[in-house]
């Protein structure tokens, strides 16, 4: 089905609902991507860090998915791996036909180049980075890739995070009126299980119930889900997958 100007208005509300005024060049940019690609910002195939929009790991797989891909072959690369230090590479391979010679795609990562949330998992991000970097090449994705980024979107992410929110009622209300907003946005544009946040924010605030964390504490659970969604959304499910046993109690 091809984008209309319908679906492209509402990407741009949707958009600008969680990232606020953007620039005409960058609703231009989306839509160019809407129409090439097919991709969506309520699907959360893309997000806008900085001053520009970067294509996320589920995003990448929508487009493989639909473009009918046979299959992708990842391997570790082994000369450049060094487990001792968290060093990892790989090597991924995407078919996007049975006869299709391949894409080929690396990625690394160790502790100097991704985020501290993500420190222990670096051998599965360079596996997403060089799914990413193959699917790109593939499926002509000229834009970067969030999980790519790596600590290089800090500052992005600090600049956000000195943005204080507004005074709110704490107790009760998931620290307030537009923390709460920001929470169901987040886990709207990731795709993520209300329980199961709802369960790891109590973990985090150390609370019994989400009603006794202080609005300090819910505010500082809603940026670490955010960025941990936007840096590795695989490693931040396997974290609320953890809570999946729990998930009837917390309903």
């Amino acid at each position: 089905m091809k984008p209309t100007r319908a679906n492209f208005a509402q990407e741009a509300r949707f958009a600008k609902s969680l990232c606020g005024d953007l620039p005409k060049s960058a609703l231009r940019a989306l839509e160019a991507l809407i129409r090439q690609h097919n991709i969506s910002t309520m699907n959360g195939d893309v997000t806008y860090l900085g001053n520009g929009w970067y294509v996320t790991h589920s995003g990448l797989l929508g487009i493989a998915r639909r473009k009918r891909c046979v299959g992708i072959q990842v391997r570790p690369a082994v000369e450049f791996c060094d487990p001792a230090a968290s060093r990892w590479a790989f090597k991924a391979t995407v078919y996007k036909s049975r006869t299709c010679k391949g894409f080929v795609g690396f990625g690394d990562a160790d502790p100097s180049n991704v985020s501290p949330l993500v420190h222990g998992a670096e051998m599965r991000v360079a596996e997403t980075r060089a799914v990413n970097r193959a699917l790109r090449k593939a499926y002509g994705i000229g834009i970067c890739s969030v999980e790519e980024l790596g600590s290089l979107s800090e500052s992005a992410q600090s600049s956000r995070k000195a943005k204080k929110l507004a005074p709110q009622a704490a107790n009760g209300n998931y620290g307030g009126p537009k923390v709460r907003d920001h929470l169901c946005q987040i886990i709207r544009q990731h795709q993520l299980d209300p329980t199961l946040v709802k369960s790891y924010a109590i973990d985090f605030c150390g609370t019994k119930t989400l009603r006794e964390a202080t609005r300090e504490q819910v505010e500082n659970f809603v940026q670490h889900l955010e960025d941990w969604a936007e840096k590795d959304r695989n490693a931040l499910l396997c974290q609320l997958n953890s809570y999946l046993g729990s998930k009837e109690g917390a309903a």
